[in-house]
């Protein structure tokens, strides 16, 4: 049985979905929709697809059962309500929208209209961090204290010149933080649960765009743990991500989403697991520079369909990392006090 489904957005994003469509048997790509007509016109030569400029014809096309969103963030839910009320299923690219309000208007668009919401975060499903979020529910790190979390890239200052939508707060939401810092804030929310009160400061120190590069925050976790967070885009050259979580019965530290260390009391089950984690390491580094993250992701949220589940990350959970940022940019406003999220 095929699948038919369309592509919105007509960017980098969008080549890396339609090809983690195209991997997935009985998956066909109907209809691709941008501003480019360019780039919507190669994206259907290379992987298939009626390209369209205009959106209401894109939705007109047929047939389609769904659609995956990787515009700029600041469309994704006035074209996913509209997908929604169409009684299309709705994948979109991080974050969900650039606030809250905007976010509950997608989550009740697609509750009234009985159709699925998923927000891709494919760092979910990498082996060595699913392994963390496994020792952590199974108690292994003990009661959690501290996590120390950097995303220390770099982007040159044509990334930001050369887009439309990437800096703004209109489109983007922001900077550092809405776009690079929301795959790190998604896990330690996943992992570590709700964050109760952080302090926080922004500022643009290197790029010429009206949002921030750079942003710092406290967290307080509902748990008591505490947390460090930084984002950048200017750290020349770039650096691997890297998490550190410390619990009362030892410390993890993730970097290139790879456990490099674990130092754990429990350690013949550690060993064990670990060497596990060896078998898996190339389709882990992979997941990082292809499109089998996304794959994963697309083939969870079909698999949610059909047996009528939630999808590994729905509506209601892709909200939560938008929500926290939200408290981290009021935060910052104020940096002398500390905001409740």
């Amino acid at each position: 049985m095929t699948t038919p489904i369309g592509l919105i957005g007509g960017g980098n994003i969008t080549e890396t979905h339609a090809r983690a469509a195209r991997a997935i048997p009985g998956v066909e790509i109907s209809a691709i929709h941008g501003p480019n007509t360019e780039k919507i016109t190669r994206l259907s030569r290379d992987y298939g697809g009626t390209p369209y400029q205009d959106f209401d014809g894109f939705l007109n096309h047929g047939p389609m059962d769904l659609v995956i969103i990787g515009s700029p963030s600041g469309l994704h839910a006035a074209q996913g309500m509209v997908a929604a009320r169409r009684g299309l299923h709705v994948l979109t690219e991080k974050p969900i929208e650039i606030n809250t309000a905007r976010a509950d208007a997608l989550i009740a668009a697609a509750k009234q209209s009985n159709v699925h919401l998923g927000v891709i975060f494919q760092d979910r499903i990498k082996p060595h961090i699913r392994q963390l979020k496994t020792w952590l529910d199974q108690g292994f790190l003990g009661k959690p204290l501290f996590v120390d979390a950097r995303v220390k890239w770099y982007r040159p200052p044509e990334y930001y010149a050369n887009s439309r939508w990437r800096g703004t707060l209109a489109l983007d939401g922001g900077g550092a933080l809405i776009n690079q810092g929301v795959h790190t804030i998604d896990l330690l929310l996943w992992l570590l649960g709700d964050v109760v009160r952080v302090q926080a400061r922004t500022a643009t120190l290197l790029h010429k765009i009206e949002a921030e590069d750079t942003a710092a925050a406290i967290l307080e976790f509902s748990s008591g743990a505490l947390g460090i967070f930084h984002a950048t885009t200017a750290a020349y050259p770039g650096y691997p991500r890297r998490v550190e979580i410390s619990g009362a019965e030892g410390t993890v530290i993730l970097e290139h989403d790879r456990i490099v260390a674990a130092n754990l009391r429990n350690s013949p089950a550690v060993a064990l697991d670990s060497a596990a984690l060896d078998e898996n390491q190339s389709a882990s580094s992979a997941a990082v520079t292809d499109f089998r993250g996304h794959q994963a992701v697309l083939e969870d949220f079909l698999q949610a369909i059909r047996q009528n589940r939630a999808p590994l990350c729905d509506g209601l959970e892709g909200r939560r990392s938008i929500a926290l940022i939200e408290s981290i940019y009021r935060a910052a406003k104020t940096p002398d006090k500390t905001a409740a999220v």
